[in-house]
């Protein structure tokens, strides 16, 4: 898979070092995967949620940060479109974001 913006994250960990670690993991794994359809991200992350439009909610460090993505299973791109605490999560629309 082909991530795009991955300045987002390495600004995100700047600002909550403790989450660089699982990011810098998350990018590795996600980028070598090949996923075709939401089930076969589901066997690499089970706890990921699934959202209309083809996003993606990721736990990050235990589930105290989530990452949304969305992903062009054609093209095998993943936009990263949202990286934050619960507390940001919840005031957004991860359906739109």
């Amino acid at each position: 898979m082909r991530i795009i913006a991955k300045k987002i994250l390495r600004d995100f960990w700047k600002v909550h070092p403790d989450s660089e670690q699982q990011l810098k993991s998350w990018y590795q794994e996600s980028s070598k995967a090949e996923w075709t359809n939401p089930n076969k991200i589901r066997i690499d992350y089970p706890s990921a949620s699934f959202l209309a439009d083809n996003r993606v909610v990721f736990n990050i460090k235990g589930n105290h940060y989530r990452l949304i993505v969305k992903i062009n299973y054609d093209y095998q791109m993943i936009w990263i479109r949202f990286i934050g605490t619960h507390t940001e999560y919840d005031k957004i629309n991860a359906k739109t974001i």
